[in-house]
């Protein structure tokens, strides 16, 4: 019984890495889909047509409400999948594993600050938030800065000043974002102007980070106090060292299953914000906004079959991608 089971899931496997590929080739392609797919262009004769084996002679995958190849748009909303979902699930799994690896090394003691550090933080994001124009820049040459001073005072042989905190603070943002259900924080920030792809982006990061941060976090509390970890302290090496060098790396290895994972639901969150038309343009083309077409045209069956299916079959191969990951970690 074991080997045909065995088989049935390396062929899920298999199926789901194929697709994936399947799906990051077309979301490449989909920026030079104009020059190689005319039908891209809506084409008012044929508005709302099922596919080519129903009723139209060359559209394979029929046309949606605006008389655009449902093909063509398969292959863009792929793009939303490269240039959107994908980018911030990293960024997320980066801005996770840093805080949350932060946090459960150094606790609430391991850091300290002086009144010169405190007020030149509290300066700095005053100055970043308050005056108009200057958030983002400010924000990051604030980080940067802050991620320079913290370096210096972790090489310091005596660290002196007030414990900093870290710990607490952490758990804090998670309580505060955690609070709120993930979708209804999205459309709280997303229900203004259109966002570009830059804004959905940090969007997608800000609701997506606590996930990672609080699984490298645990397993941070475990790592912290293992021998290697003593043993490279005692050979002397500065506290930074050996927190990047040697116990992040292994407190990291959770997310090497759990990245799939975070992938599948940013791809759906995403496609549910295109469905509910909201954070983007109702032009850009992706799987959400052809399943929002359903709204108008209860009867177009095939973009349902190809936009559903499309999404179904990506996050079930994101999931099997992540279950065998998770076996072999």
């Amino acid at each position: 019984m074991s080997q045909p089971v065995f088989r049935a899931r390396a062929t899920g496997f298999w199926f789901g890495v194929s697709w994936l590929l399947l799906v990051l080739g077309g979301g490449l392609l989909a920026p030079w889909l104009p020059l190689v797919f005319p039908p891209a262009v809506p084409d008012l004769q044929h508005i709302a047509e099922a596919p080519l084996w129903a009723s139209s002679p060359t559209h394979w995958l029929g046309t949606d409400l605006q008389g655009r190849d449902v093909l063509t748009e398969l292959l863009y909303g792929a793009w939303q999948v490269v240039s959107v979902s994908l980018p911030a699930t990293l960024l997320a799994t980066i801005v996770g594993a840093l805080t949350g690896g932060a946090a459960g090394f150094w606790g609430n003691k391991g850091l300290r600050v002086s009144w010169a550090g405190w007020l030149a933080g509290a300066a700095a994001g005053w100055w970043a938030l308050a005056l108009p124009g200057r958030g983002p820049c400010s924000l990051a040459l604030v980080g940067l800065a802050g991620l320079a001073w913290w370096y210096q005072r972790s090489h310091a042989a005596k660290p002196s000043g007030w414990p900093l905190p870290l710990d607490s603070l952490f758990q804090s943002a998670l309580t505060l974002l955690g609070a709120v259900p993930r979708l209804v924080l999205v459309l709280v920030f997303a229900a203004g102007p259109a966002l570009g792809t830059v804004q959905l982006v940090v969007l997608l990061v800000l609701v997506a980070w606590p996930e990672p941060a609080s699984q490298v976090r645990a397993q941070m509390l475990r790592v912290r106090e293992l021998s290697f970890v003593d043993a490279a302290r005692a050979a002397g090496l500065a506290p930074t060292r050996v927190w990047y060098r040697h116990a992040l790396p292994h407190a990291c290895r959770p997310l090497l299953a759990t990245a799939p994972l975070s992938l599948a639901g940013l791809i759906g969150l995403e496609s549910t914000l295109a469905f509910l038309g909201v954070g983007r343009p109702p032009d850009v083309p992706s799987w959400g906004n052809l399943l929002g077409a359903l709204q108008q045209e209860p009867s177009a069956w095939w973009i349902l079959a190809s936009a559903g299916g499309t999404l179904v079959l990506t996050l079930l191969a994101l999931q099997q991608l992540a279950q065998q990951l998770g076996k072999r970690r």
